[in-house]
């Protein structure tokens, strides 16, 4: 029996500062995981392959959504200034209700920037880091990039559909708008920091990974988080 409950995936909703976050956990190991999805995603979009096949006896994984994505909704999704820092709080304080006192992040893309935040931030509670097509700056390229991708009905039939499916697809457009003029913020500052002077703070084991064919993160933003957190590789 209990090698089922370990492989089978718990679906729930926790109240975490004020909102009802929604999670997805399996696995029953020692070391605890979080999977923090990208820009508009979810748990259930950006990492169905981890929850079904990491290992379920070494690791116990938890998916989020972070609020205004996923199922963690309401409230709508929105993007002040400070968004990076109220995911990376609130994705602590969520591991923190679920009563992990140490744990490790994973993040993709939006769900990278989060991670490296928490772990500069937190880090007495993050015991390893691995993150990919993440960036810590914003530059004027990148707005052109992402301008790109605002108005989604030019994206791809696969990328698209479960996120239409998710959302429907008014809330799916208007986020994705939303998020174009949040990120594209950044670029407005001399540097265009998201969490450039915050990287040194990282002191766990970190690990970067980098898609060559990266449609939306050009690879000096894997280059400059690399030598800027001290014995990353």
């Amino acid at each position: 029996p209990s090698s089922i409950a370990s492989t089978s995936v718990t679906s729930a909703k926790i109240q975490v500062n004020g909102v009802h976050l929604h999670y997805q956990q399996t696995g029953e190991g020692s070391h605890a995981v979080l999977l923090l999805p990208g820009m508009l995603g979810s748990g259930q979009t950006d990492f169905g392959p981890q929850l079904k096949s990491m290992n379920k006896q070494l690791f116990t994984i938890i998916a989020w959504d972070p609020r205004g994505y996923g199922q963690s909704i309401p409230p709508s999704r929105d993007f002040p200034l400070d968004f990076f820092e109220r995911d990376a709080k609130d994705a602590v304080d969520l591991m923190q209700a679920l009563k992990f006192k140490k744990f490790s992040l994973l993040g993709w893309s939006d769900g990278g920037i989060t991670a490296l935040i928490a772990a500069a931030k937190y880090p007495t509670i993050i015991h390893k880091l691995v993150v990919w097509g993440a960036n810590a700056s914003v530059t004027q390229e990148d707005v052109r990039i992402y301008n790109g991708i605002r108005d989604v009905s030019k994206w791809s039939e696969k990328v698209k559909k479960p996120l239409e499916e998710m959302y429907g697809h008014k809330y799916f457009a208007k986020t994705c708008e939303a998020w174009v003029d949040g990120i594209s913020r950044f670029a407005e500052k001399s540097d265009g920091n998201i969490c450039q002077e915050l990287l040194p703070d990282i002191k766990c084991p970190t690990f970067i990974i980098h898609g060559q064919k990266d449609p939306l993160v050009p690879q000096a933003h894997a280059e400059y988080i690399h030598k800027h957190i001290k014995g990353s590789r």
